[in-house]
């Protein structure tokens, strides 16, 4: 059971990078980060163990690091990967995401951190290589003509702020239970967008109210968001870490595959050589000697 549910856990966080490019021109990215999270709060509240009103004084002593991470992985992650869907395809974000966990060993090894093997190095560099693969289209030329597809860079900062933030999440001390910690850090990142969500409306960027929209954030608040995070932290639990890091390794390919199916993206040259050199890199990165999932690893649940 807990192998099948691997394969739905890949396909949940396939989700959201699939609706964010389905619905472009329906919904405004920071009112579908916003709805999709305040959503997310709501499912939240039945699955923890106490409410989160009767832990606010624990909650409240760490307003800060929710702040934070709320602004990183509400805000910065969820509405910037929106954006790019605007200019990319599902496939790119997919893979331009698949670096992150490169990116967090590389971010883990700060002064007293975790130490950075040199086949930890070796599998940052592959990684990051593949992203530029696939940034320039194995067209060196691009880089010359700055002809960057602004989705790209997009997509490549929420995944270097989500490195940033599973690293804060792994080192910053809580109180908190982990469904009631991502409750916390959900109703801070509510905080955090509500004034972007009313200044994006009073510019006139407001949502289409249709079935596509209300459909997409239904989706990304159950699929990526409630049933993804859940499901992982279940795979954790019973797999033990190194396997469950699999979900980071192959949502890409997940991701492209449904592309392909659902969205009729196609796949070229480029993905390949780009999606081969982000996955060895990972798989580099996050291993240690003895083929033990990396300690960073093993926080992707939270």
């Amino acid at each position: 059971m807990a192998f099948a549910l691997l394969a739905f856990v890949l396909a949940m966080f396939a989700a959201n990078m699939l609706v964010a490019r389905a619905v472009e021109g329906h919904a405004p990215p920071v009112d579908l980060a916003f709805w999709r999270w305040a959503s997310v709060f709501v499912l939240l509240a039945p699955v923890t163990d106490r409410p989160l009103w009767q832990v606010r004084v624990a909650a409240l002593r760490e307003w800060r690091d929710l702040l934070v991470l709320g602004a990183l992985v509400m805000g910065v992650c969820g509405a910037f990967v929106y954006i790019g869907a605007s200019t990319t395809t599902a496939n790119n974000i997919g893979l331009i995401y698949a670096a992150s966990p490169a990116l967090i060993v590389l971010l883990a090894a700060r002064p007293g951190g975790e130490r950075l093997a040199r086949r930890q190095l070796v599998g940052v560099a592959l990684s990051l290589a593949g992203v530029l693969v696939l940034i320039m289209r194995s067209d060196p030329d691009v880089l010359l003509r700055i002809a960057f597809v602004p989705g790209y860079l997009w997509i490549a900062a929420a995944a270097t702020y989500w490195a940033i933030y599973v690293v804060l999440l792994h080192y910053r001390p809580t109180a908190l239970k982990h469904n009631l910690r991502l409750a916390a850090i959900a109703l801070a990142g509510l905080v955090v967008l509500a004034p972007f969500h009313l200044v994006e409306a009073l510019a006139g960027d407001v949502p289409k109210l249709d079935l596509v929209t209300i459909g997409a954030v239904v989706i990304v608040a159950v699929v990526p968001g409630w049933g993804a995070y859940t499901g992982y932290a279940r795979l954790q639990r019973t797999l033990g870490p190194g396997v469950a890091s699999l979900v980071m390794y192959l949502s890409p390919l997940w991701t492209a595959a449904l592309a392909w199916v659902l969205l009729g993206e196609q796949l070229a040259a480029y993905h390949v050589v780009g999606a081969a050199l982000v996955l060895a890199g990972v798989f580099l990165a996050t291993r240690e000697a003895g083929g033990r999932s990396n300690g960073m690893t093993s926080t992707l649940n939270r």
